[in-house]
This record gives C-alpha cells, structure tokens and sequence, in this order.
C-alpha cells in the first residue's frame, strides 16, 4: 500500500522560511517523480514544484520564482519543499504527489497522493 505522508506545515510570517517534508512508503521510491502541488480555498490545485527520479528539478517559476527549491533522498525515500521569503499568497495546502516516470506538470497525471499539509503565511 503507497502511502505519501506530508508534514511539517504551520504558521510562518512574510518573509519567513519553511521546510514542508514528505514520507514515502510501498513504491519503489527512485522510480517516482515527486511532485509538489497546493490548493487554496476556492482555487485549483496548482503545480509548484518536481523532482525527478535521477534529482532534476523544475518549479512553477510564476507562482514561487526561486523562492522555492524541491529536493529528495532516495536512501530515505523523502522529498523536501523548502520555502524562503514567504508570501501571504503562498497560504494553501501543500500536497505530494508521486508519478512514475518522468516529471509532469499536471495535477491528473499523479499516480499517488498525500492527504497535505497546511501552510499559513501572516501578513
């Protein structure tokens, strides 16, 4: 059974900093790309952040610009948003998401999700 477990979310204010983490379990973790999406009240679940099974990565460069970098460890079966300069606009749910096979930008492609953590900026 796949599992993608998120944690670390809170409350943090502009400006701030936050690692957002995500546990893998019941794949075979280095054949996924892992995928980072949110979702804000009332809006669509939006693309942020991926990283390839061979540690390519890409990012909604509109949305978080180089605010924002993903990372993983295969040895661990994790994956890492880390978050600088948060804005209030980056309030939202932040979930994984794994796919195997390369890196997609699109929210239907994922083959799994986690349940999401939320993340809160204060102005």
């Amino acid at each position: 059974q796949v599992q993608l477990v998120e944690s670390g979310g809170g409350l943090v204010q502009a400006g701030g900093s936050l690692r957002v983490s995500c546990a893998a379990s019941g794949l075979i973790f280095n054949l996924y790309a892992m995928e980072w999406f949110r979702q804000a009240p009332g809006k669509e679940r939006e693309f942020i952040a991926a990283v390839g099974s061979s540690g390519g990565t890409t990012v909604n460069w509109d949305s978080v610009k180089d605010r924002f970098t993903v990372s993983r460890d295969n040895a661990k079966n994790m994956v890492y948003l880390q978050m600088n300069d948060l804005k209030p606009e980056d309030t939202a749910t932040y979930y994984c998401a794994a796919r195997r096979g390369p890196m997609i930008e699109w929210v239907h492609s994922m083959d799994y999700w986690g349940k999401g953590t939320q993340v809160t900026v204060s102005s």
